[in-house]
């Protein structure tokens, strides 16, 4: 490990020291909007753990999302809120397995549509499944989980997606990873099992947005699948994930700080043009800042290193 690397680790572990002291100092507003804030900062890192350096635009977030807090809505009569989240992320996992069987051999535009397809597929299926064998298409959840507690798990969550993208990027998958990313036929025939190394990715990546949405289960009292698989969620992941920058590992958190705050006043402010103010979002990033915050960051660098050497 270099000096540089251990320095990043040693903020990080700072970083979500001080995010985990926020409860002492707030529980009202702060408290509500930290645990929207953490839950984006989980769900857009995990993302980006994927689609980051493969280049795959992954739209089925919320499908994963909303099947765990489908498994901690339809077992929390027959079994511990802890081994309903341990299931979660095992059916996400499977899910997110299957799913790359069937589809990482897709590229483009074609996997964008099928993951957003996904989602709705699932979601249409909750409800037949819920409408035909019940009496409603939603479920209750009822804890004694509050929100202090759901924050503390979020921050032990985001800790732990970071972590295990640091391990990845320094092991021999994230370099299988990048060669992907750059050529993936290259990739084949340098040796590596492209399909193999995209499926494991995309399986953790999954059973993190599973476990996450079965931690937030108890937020809601009552959870119904327009909830639970809303589509605005895969897309506020993707937008959150690029405009801080998906090519590195920190770069998710500083595009969901500034846009969670952003899209806070928005909802409360504009609540019928959200999905417009969504797509001006998209279009605003591709011209704009296609690389992010962190790609921005690292252009300017550049150009003050260059200067500074011209000048020497």
């Amino acid at each position: 490990m270099t000096r540089r690397e251990l320095y990043g680790l040693l903020l990080s572990i700072l970083v979500f020291t001080l995010a985990a002291m926020l409860p002492f100092v707030n529980t009202g507003y702060g408290l509500s909007l930290g645990v929207t804030i953490a839950m984006y900062t989980v769900l857009s890192t995990s993302w980006s753990l994927f689609s980051g350096p493969t280049h795959y635009i992954s739209l089925a977030t919320a499908a994963f999302f909303g099947l765990g807090m489908y498994v901690v809505g339809a077992g929390l009569s027959l079994f511990p809120f802890p081994v309903l989240v341990t299931i979660a992320a095992a059916v996400g996992a499977l899910l997110a397995g299957l799913i790359g069987l069937a589809t990482l051999r897709l590229s483009g535009v074609y996997f964008v549509i099928f993951t957003l397809g996904l989602s709705e597929f699932i979601r249409q299926l909750v409800t037949w499944f819920q409408t035909t064998m019940g009496t409603s298409s939603g479920l209750y959840v009822l804890t004694n989980v509050d929100e202090k507690t759901i924050y503390w798990q979020l921050i032990i969550m985001a800790t732990f997606t970071y972590f295990i993208g640091w391990w990845i990027n320094r092991s021999r998958l994230g370099f299988a990873l990048r060669i992907i990313g750059n050529d993936e036929e290259v990739a084949a025939h340098c040796g590596i099992n492209t399909a193999l190394v995209k499926i494991c990715l995309f399986m953790i990546s999954g059973s993190i947005a599973a476990t996450t949405g079965a931690l937030l289960a108890p937020r809601w009292t009552y959870i119904e699948p327009t909830i639970a698989f809303s589509p605005m969620l895969s897309f506020l992941v993707v937008v959150m994930a690029l405009i801080g920058g998906a090519h590195r590992l920190w770069g998710p958190v500083l595009g969901v700080i500034p846009f969670a705050l952003v899209w806070d006043l928005i909802t409360a402010n504009f609540p019928n043009q959200t999905a417009l103010m969504l797509g001006i979002s998209f279009l605003l990033i591709v011209y704009a800042i296609p690389h992010g915050f962190v790609g921005l960051g690292e252009k300017y660098w550049a150009k003050y290193k260059h200067w500074k050497v011209k000048s020497v």
